[in-house]
């Protein structure tokens, strides 16, 4: 049948399943906008309040779901606004396919109004990218933007689509979406003994998880290596959720933030291995002195990540979920080990600690909602502070319930990706953790969450600054706190009753469980509670700039 290229797009949409698209319309999506108005009783169409807060969202949606996530915006300024929400999916390996229009193919290259070059732009952000200027090849290239951004180690992808060619007409077939094999193993079986040799040979082993095993839905596989084996285990930002964090094994963060354990047991390891992670400066930090004494096992879909950051004694490229499957079946089975016995009592020597002062500290904020949530909760953030105290206190067991924006580190993250992860799992509660500075970046999304009574918290650790730039500013820069004040009178409750929101004002301990238990209450109204912490709570431990991970500061 013969559609347009806006209905074109609709119907490619149709045949990947895509319930929910987030987006903002302009002159450039005119087109589309009209296909999605026809085609509303088969898409939802989430209208956010900023381009990036639908990028955001999508992002949200995809961590949440395991989907790819959808993102609409016009050309110009709405393709520009999506940026930052590209590249904070492309640094965490988040499959999300952003539609941009463009000015029509006759003004390309001619300063058009509202004309940019985005696939130019997105490059160095998305897995692969495409400007569409032919009618007649824009099904194939939406098919193919799809499996790609699934495929492998996923991503985001952009496709950017001429104004006319949306308008034009021509003959579209359905067809069924190709899909996305399972990856071979990748890996020989000589490599596969050789590991596993490694790994029973090793008297002080300590596996590092990262997001990878969520992606590669290797989670059992990795809970019954450490439980086969004794091996402790920590996780990277990206990698909470993909081991029990109620597990006698967990050991926490790993890195700049990581517990005291954890960064003990990599100091003191023979054996160190990662796992879908790649390495990153807040992981190891000072390289030279990043495991002195263990091997290095690298397990990762990517081999471009393998040797990047750090030299690699035992890489192991390929598909996690079978490798750990082989791996398995060649390690022996471990019924004590004297090194686990070893981090266990670290655990009890050395837990996260904080004042109980009877003044409302982050620290019980973020235990009582895991405490009334009963642990089942999805965690949002944004960054600063109150993303590592969502790392570190919340314990988390199940994939896909801790969301944040762990290689970009966006401010103003959360929100949107709250929405999204709540419309993308109604059946969950889900909780955007924020501080004060992140959440003004994009708190406009709250008109979002009101008009599609999407019934999100946000727990607003409010200290009034820019929490963990102080922190650096009062440890390393002698306390000259430039610029990171933010006290500006804003009443947080009165602006979420104005967007319609519910606000609530917590300044006391004993007002936590009433306010997080009416806010769970709150069935088709988002809810903000303004939690009055002290602006200089801090988080530890951390490790200075340069140091090796076992040198924290702790308090």
């Amino acid at each position: 049948m013969k559609l347009t290229g806006a209905q074109i797009l609709i119907e490619c949409l149709k045949e990947h399943n895509v319930d929910t698209i987030f987006g903002f319309p302009g002159g450039a999506v005119l087109n589309i906008y009209d296909a999605l108005y026809k085609a509303k009783d088969d898409i939802r169409h989430i209208l956010t309040s900023h381009e990036q807060g639908a990028s955001h969202a999508a992002d949200g949606y995809a961590r949440a779901t395991g989907k790819v996530g959808v993102c609409l915006a016009t050309s110009g300024p709405g393709a520009t606004n999506l940026v930052t929400g590209i590249a904070t999916a492309y640094m965490d390996s988040v499959p999300m396919v952003a539609i941009t229009g463009q000015v029509t193919t006759a003004l390309l290259g001619k300063d058009s109004f509202q004309e940019v070059d985005i696939t130019g732009i997105t490059m160095p952000v998305t897995k692969h990218n495409y400007i569409v200027k032919d009618v007649e090849k824009l099904a194939d290239i939406l098919r193919e933007a799809f499996y790609i951004a699934k495929e492998g180690r996923p991503g985001p992808v952009l496709v950017d689509i001429c104004k006319d060619v949306t308008a034009a007409i021509t003959e579209y077939e359905k067809k069924t979406p190709k899909s996305v094999p399972d990856r071979p193993i990748g890996v020989t079986q000589e490599e596969i003994d050789r590991a596993a040799d490694v790994i029973n040979s090793s008297k002080c082993p300590f596996i590092l998880a990262g997001g990878g095993v969520t992606i590669a839905g290797a989670n059992e596989e990795l809970l019954k290596l450490s439980e086969k084996c004794k091996i402790p285990v920590a996780n990277t930002l990206m990698g909470l959720g993909s081991f029990p964090g109620t597990n006698e094994l967990f050991t926490g963060l790993t890195g700049m933030h990581g517990t005291r354990t954890s960064n003990l047991a990599v100091s003191e390891s023979d054996l160190f291995i990662a796992i879908g992670a790649r390495f990153s400066d807040r992981v190891i930090s000072n390289v030279k002195k990043f495991a002195p004494d263990a091997k290095i096992m690298h397990i990762d879909i990517d081999p471009a990540e393998i040797g990047k950051n750090i030299v690699v004694h035992y890489p192991l490229s390929g598909n996690i979920k079978k490798i750990l499957k082989q791996l398995i079946s060649k390690i022996d089975k471990r019924k004590s080990s004297e090194w686990a016995d070893k981090i266990i009592s670290w655990k009890k020597e050395f837990p996260l600690k904080y004042q109980n002062d009877g003044v409302l500290r982050p620290h019980y904020i973020l235990e009582r909602i895991y405490e009334l949530t009963k642990g089942d909760a999805i965690i949002t953030t944004e960054v600063g502070q109150n993303q590592i105290w969502a790392a570190q206190i919340y314990k988390y067991t199940n994939q896909r319930q801790f969301i944040s924006s762990g290689g970009l580190g966006t401010m103003g993250f959360g929100l949107g990706a709250c929405i999204g992860a709540q419309i993308g799992r109604p059946e969950k509660k889900v909780i955007n953790v924020a501080g004060d500075g992140s959440f003004r970046m994009n708190l406009t999304e709250l008109a979002t969450a009101v008009e599609y009574k999407v019934p999100i918290i946000v727990a607003l650790l409010n200290n009034h600054v820019l929490g963990m730039v102080r922190q650096w500013q009062e440890l390393f820069y002698d306390s000259r706190f430039s610029s990171t004040t933010i006290d500006r009178g804003t009443n947080f409750v009165a602006l979420a009753e104005a967007f319609g929101a519910i606000g609530i004002n917590v300044t006391k301990p004993e007002e936590v469980d009433d306010a997080l238990k009416r806010a769970l209450e709150s069935k088709d109204r988002p809810v903000v509670i303004n939690f009055e912490i002290d602006r200089d709570d801090k988080v530890f431990p951390i490790v200075p700039p340069g140091a090796p991970i076992s040198e924290l500061i702790e308090e």
